[in-house]
């Protein structure tokens, strides 16, 4: 397939882009930052310099060009949620890096005449809101918090795509990414194997996460799979408690992992972007299970394994 990339040069399309390569696939890959683009030397790859939060950049010819020939598109654009406070100013770039990237997508796919056969677009596991008690599954009713709403509002604007000419869109909620060079992982693991390790606020707070590795195969089975269509929940089929997660954590790098994080603390830091880390939810890939997606990492023991074996970086 021809595939054009927005959002995919960070944490998750570092084994992206390599992993849709892998599978015989031409890409074209957008990115506002230089420096993001993978050094992969590839006649199957072009690289544009361009930022899809603008209404300019899809204006320019080679953009157009590559929109106009896709067969599918991926759309994973978003500033990331839990790396800064919450100002208003921060609010703003969580929606228009995600909303508005999305909303100019889709006028660009009306306004180009293209016709992809499929966009994939990313969601998150905060459309749900947080909620200890409940279990959360694709069919569950959207949360009335700021990330709740945000993710409403980013779906809405992938959901007119369809009417734009797009053949099949497949909506991604996505959980907290296992991966050893990026995420809640990566920030983790230099504490860990200090010795330093413990659970974020309570430790009893649900989450709901996905190893890098089956989130891919997940995009490219997505693309490549016509019976893929709606919402998913893009996590494991087993969610664990912030304790259990970091006792894994500690067991696979034969390290303690008894010392919490206080949750006043990262609240300090982060304002309500704690929220993320602090509530958490319990989500269940209910579609996932019944259309037979072969999770390599069900359980949390193995993904950290993975992610933390020699030669993974």
């Amino acid at each position: 397939m021809r595939l054009l990339l927005l959002g995919c040069t960070g944490f998750v399309g570092r084994e992206l882009v390599p992993h849709l390569l892998g599978r015989g696939h031409q890409i074209t890959l957008v990115s506002r930052h230089p420096a993001a683009l993978p050094a992969l030397d590839s006649p199957a790859l072009e690289r544009l310099v361009l930022d899809p939060s603008q209404g300019i950049s899809w204006q320019d010819p080679a953009l157009t060009a590559a929109l106009s020939s896709a067969d599918g598109v991926v759309n994973l654009a978003g500033e990331p949620i839990a790396e800064r406070r919450w100002s208003p100013a921060q609010r703003q770039l969580l929606l228009d890096s995600r909303v508005r990237t999305t909303e100019l997508l889709v006028e660009a796919i009306k306004v180009a005449g293209a016709t992809p056969a499929v966009l994939v677009n990313g969601s998150a596991v905060g459309y749900y809101g947080t909620d200890g008690s409940r279990r959360f599954v694709e069919g569950s009713a959207a949360g009335r918090d700021v990330l709740g709403r945000l993710c409403v509002a980013w779906e809405a604007a992938a959901d007119r795509a369809l009417s734009a000419g797009v053949g099949r869109l497949v909506k991604l909620r996505i959980g907290i990414v296992v991966g050893p060079d990026g995420g809640a992982l990566g920030k983790m693991l230099p504490v860990f194997r200090a010795g330093f390790g413990g659970p974020i606020g309570s430790g009893r707070q649900w989450m709901s996460w996905i190893q890098r590795t089956d989130l891919c195969r997940l995009v490219a089975t997505a693309l490549e799979d016509s019976g893929y269509t709606g919402v998913y929940n893009a996590v494991a089929p087993q969610p664990v408690s912030m304790a259990a997660f970091a006792s894994s954590l500690g067991k696979v790098l034969g390290r303690p992992s008894l010392l919490p994080v206080p949750g006043p603390l990262l609240q300090l830091l982060l304002g309500e972007g704690a929220q993320v880390v602090l509530e958490g939810q319990q989500v269940l890939p209910e579609r996932l299970m019944r259309q037979s997606f072969a999770f390599s990492y069900p359980e949390v023991s193995a993904a950290l394994a993975a992610a933390t074996s020699p030669g993974r970086r």
